[in-house]
C-alpha cells in the first residue's frame, strides 16, 4: 500500500474497463489519480466516484494518438502536483478481422492509439522522470504481445511493439532512476467484446467464436487484473504476465511453437468461415 500512497499517477483510458479499475485501486491505495480519457464524460464520472470515496482525482481529456495532447497531459500534471510518479499507458482501440479486410486508415487508427500513444506517453514521461530522478512507466500490452493472435493482426503488432519498447527502455532507465514495466494480461471481463469493431464479419458471431476458441484461461475481472498489475509494479517486474495459465501458454509457445501454430491456424479457419464477402 505504502508504495502508492501520496504518489501522482496518470492512467490513460482511465474512464472505463481496466483503466477505470486501475484508477480506483490506485486511489484506494492513497494515490493522487489523473483519469485521462478521450471520453471526457467517462473520465469525469470515474474521477467523481473516486473523489466521493475521499481520494484525490482529476479528470483530463486526452487523445493519445496526438503527441501534443499527451505532452500537455504530462506537463499540466507535473505543473499542478510537482512531479509524476507513475504513468499507466493503457488506452487502446480494437479493429479486428482478416488482415485483407482492413484498410490502411484502419491500420493507422489502431497503430496511432495502441502503439504511438504508448510511445508518446513513454518518451514524454521518461523525460520528466529522468530529471526528477525517479518514476515508473507501466505500459499495458497483452498476452497478444507475447503470443500471435490471428484475426487481430493490427492489435498484435502494437502489443508486440509495446513489449519491445518497454524492455528496451527498462535498460536505458535503470541507472537513471526510471523503472519500466510491460503488462501482458489474458482475457478480462470488460466491455472489450462489445466495443470490438470487426470488418467483414458479423460482430455477434465473432464474439461467440472468440469466447469459445480462446485458450482455456479463466476470465479475470478488471478489479482483479488491476490488483495483479499493481502487485507486479510494486515488485518492479519487467513483464507482468497473468493469470498463471497465460504464463504457462507463453512457456509452451516458446518451447513448442509448432503446437501453438496449429492451434492458431485452426482458430483462423474458424473465423474465415464467418467472412461475409469471401
Amino acid at each position: 500500500m505504502e508504495k502508492f500512497e501520496n504518489k501522482v499517477a496518470i492512467v490513460t483510458g482511465g474512464g472505463m474497463g481496466l483503466g477505470q479499475a486501475l484508477c480506483e485501486e490506485l486511489a484506494r491505495r492513497g494515490s493522487i489519480v489523473v483519469v485521462a480519457d478521450i471520453d471526457d464524460n467517462a473520465a469525469g464520472q470515474a474521477a467523481s466516484r473516486i473523489a466521493q470515496g475521499g481520494a484525490q482525482a482529476r479528470a483530463v481529456w486526452v487523445d493519445v494518438s496526438k503527441q501534443e495532447d499527451v505532452a500537455r497531459l504530462i506537463e499540466t500534471t507535473v505543473s499542478e502536483f510537482g512531479r509524476l510518479d507513475y504513468i499507466f499507458n493503457n488506452a487502446a482501440v480494437f479493429i479486428g478481422g482478416d488482415a485483407r479486410d482492413l484498410s490502411v486508415e484502419q491500420w493507422d487508427r489502431v497503430l496511432n492509439v495502441n502503439l504511438r500513444g504508448v510511445v508518446y506517453g513513454t518518451i514524454d514521461a521518461y523525460q520528466v522522470m529522468v530529471k526528477q530522478g525517479h518514476g515508473h512507466i507501466v505500459n499495458i500490452s497483452s498476452a497478444s504481445g507475447l503470443i500471435p493472435q490471428p484475426g487481430n493482426s493490427s492489435y498484435c503488432t502494437c502489443k508486440h511493439g509495446i513489449v519491445g519498447l518497454s524492455l528496451s527502455m527498462r535498460f536505458e532507465g535503470a541507472d537513471l532512476g526510471v523503472k519500466v514495466s510491460a503488462v501482458c494480461p489474458g482475457d478480462m471481463k470488460t466491455s472489450v467484446y462489445e466495443n470490438l469493431v470487426v470488418m467483414n464479419m458479423p460482430h455477434d458471431e465473432v464474439v461467440r467464436v472468440s469466447r469459445r476458441s480462446h485458450f482455456p484461461v479463466r476470465q479475470m475481472s478488471a478489479e482483479d487484473a488491476a490488483r495483479a498489475i499493481l502487485r507486479g509494479v510494486s515488485r518492479n517486474q519487467a513483464l507482468i504476465v497473468f493469470p498463471a495459465a497465460v504464463r504457462w501458454i507463453w512457456r509452451v509457445y516458446r518451447a513448442f511453437p509448432r503446437l501453438i501454430y496449429w492451434i492458431s491456424i485452426r482458430r483462423m479457419r474458424m473465423f474465415r468461415k464467418l467472412r461475409i464477402n469471401p
